[in-house]
């Protein structure tokens, strides 16, 4: 392979972004054509980078071609390449139904669009500290413009509580950065790995305080109780392929979570309270998004709750730090994007046949084409659900597999209530929309053949995962092998392994 090929997925939506921007108001179908050709593109990137990455190498590219830790290095595992991959998909069947006339209510969607697919892409890729704070604030940087796309009144101020608190996590971001740094000396993942285990005490300490506040920061941005108050209504206003590509954005943090975990933090200083922090937080979190989705009275409120409610399963999951319940959770962190993306666009297609009454769950008028949309609302619930026999059943068994004998009261319970609350408040919803007595004539336009092929291209997720679920635990496991195992990561990029590598590999 071509080292320079691993710096495709970034400059590709840069290049994209660049374009569709410096042409300010070009013609709508033209920014179209090539954010759909963009977006396909690097769908058979990471389709390839995916396929590429499951020999288990771990690639590195130096940018400048100056050394680790000294330069920028992108690095390309499992992991990297299985989010890389759940990106694109997400975002062609965003764009997609976006080119069906939601890009015409504000100017710039589609440079916008590309944009965030940068730093998205980026923040799966960087090897180093500094630069995810980057791209971090890159695709937040996109996302506060996409999110007030269109510009109505709920939209500007569910925008302003999101920038302002993204600004507070962005400021705790750079102290966290600045305490390690002052630790360490070093900013590169790796580096940084082979330094902690030879701190003097004082000095782990420190490095410990600034991994706490790194998680902190993280969590915010995976919305963890009690940082996620702002997550519903933010979403719930957002238009709907944005909404819908906000679903990756509380993967991210929980990414990065995953990622200075494992290969920094994993048996150093605050390795234990950080296992802690994540098992609580994610059960209390999955609770409350229950209670949140079952007094939900608007369809896109009731989404964001899910996309909440799967947050915290993944949060839990993560504290369990085990192989099994790691790779458990990847694969219920790809089911879960895919489907709960589906739901918002979904959500927009029934609101626009609703006529005035929208999204919210009330009588409204009949629905002009409510067979078809009430099959794919049948299809996102039962995968949401997770019910059989699509990949949802799939995922939440495998999650109860993995829990360990003292966890697994706690885990089970919650777990198994919370499937019972979604699947109330989804049966609840339908009725209102497909069942309930209806007033008035038939209204709104029918469903575009782009919106349908977005929605489809993201259901279709919940078969296909259902269909090939043995090729895809045997991916999620040989990822969640590699993340335990950071010594190979060190050994790659160094050379040889280092006292924390070591101490990782006999600890039992």
């Amino acid at each position: 392979m071509n080292p320079h090929l691993l710096i495709l997925p970034i400059l590709l939506p840069l290049v994209s972004a660049l374009g569709l921007l410096l042409t300010g108001q070009a013609n709508l179908a033209w920014q179209r054509r090539v954010s759909l050709l963009a977006t396909l593109a690097l769908v058979g990137l990471t389709a390839w980078l995916l396929w590429l990455s499951d020999d288990g190498q771990i690639r590195f590219y130096a940018l400048g071609d100056w050394p680790a830790p000294f330069g920028i290095v992108l690095m390309l595992d499992r992991l990297a390449a299985l989010m890389l991959a759940l990106t694109a998909v997400l975002a062609l069947g965003c764009v997609l139904f976006a080119s069906a006339g939601e890009d015409g209510q504000g100017s710039f969607f589609h440079g916008l669009f590309q944009l965030q697919l940068m730093g998205l892409n980026g923040a799966f890729l960087t090897g180093d500290l500094f630069n995810l704070f980057v791209f971090f604030e890159i695709l937040l940087l996109a996302s506060y413009a996409l999110l007030m796309h269109g510009s109505d009144k709920p939209r500007v101020a569910a925008g302003l509580h999101y920038v302002v608190l993204n600004l507070v996590g962005s400021a705790l971001f750079l102290v966290a950065l600045g305490t390690l740094y002052g630790a360490t000396g070093t900013l590169n993942m790796a580096d940084m790995a082979r330094r902690l285990g030879e701190l003097p005490e004082d000095r782990q300490v420190l490095a410990g305080a600034g991994a706490l506040l790194l998680i902190v920061v993280f969590s915010l941005k995976a919305a963890a109780l009690p940082l996620y108050f702002w997550l519903p209504s933010t979403y719930a206003a957002a238009p709907a392929p944005v909404a819908a590509l906000f679903a990756i954005m509380t993967k991210v943090g929980l990414y990065a979570i995953l990622r200075v975990e494992s290969l920094i933090f994993g048996a150093g200083p605050g390795a234990a309270l950080i296992q802690g922090w994540l098992w609580w937080m994610g059960l209390a979190t999955l609770a409350l998004a229950v209670i949140g989705a079952l007094g939900a009275r608007d369809l896109r409120v009731l989404a964001a709750y899910l996309v909440l409610a799967s947050a915290g399963i993944l949060l839990a999951s993560a504290g369990l730090d085990t192989p099994q319940a790691d790779a458990a959770l990847l694969y219920y962190l790809v089911h879960s994007t895919l489907i709960t993306g589906a739901l918002f666009l979904l959500a927009e297609l029934i609101g626009i046949q609703r006529g005035k009454a929208g999204t919210r769950l009330v009588r409204a008028r009949r629905l002009r084409q409510g067979t078809l949309l009430g099959w794919l609302f049948l299809v996102a619930a039962v995968a949401a659900i997770g019910l059989p026999p699509l990949s949802g059943a799939l995922a939440k068994l495998w999650l109860l597999q993995a829990v360990d004998a003292a966890a697994r009261p706690w885990f089970w319970s919650l777990l198994l209530l919370a499937t019972l609350g979604v699947l109330i408040a989804l049966s609840r919803a339908g009725s209102v929309l497909f069942w309930a007595s209806h007033k008035g004539d038939t209204s709104g336009s029918r469903v575009q053949p782009l919106q349908l092929a977005g929605v489809l291209c993201l259901l279709a997720g919940a078969p296909l995962l259902a269909l090939f679920a043995a090729p895809m635990a045997e991916f999620t496991l040989a990822t969640a092998d590699q993340l335990a195992t950071p010594q190979r990561v060190l050994g790659a990029l160094f050379g040889e392994p280092t006292a924390l590598a070591l101490q990782r590999e006999e600890t039992p």
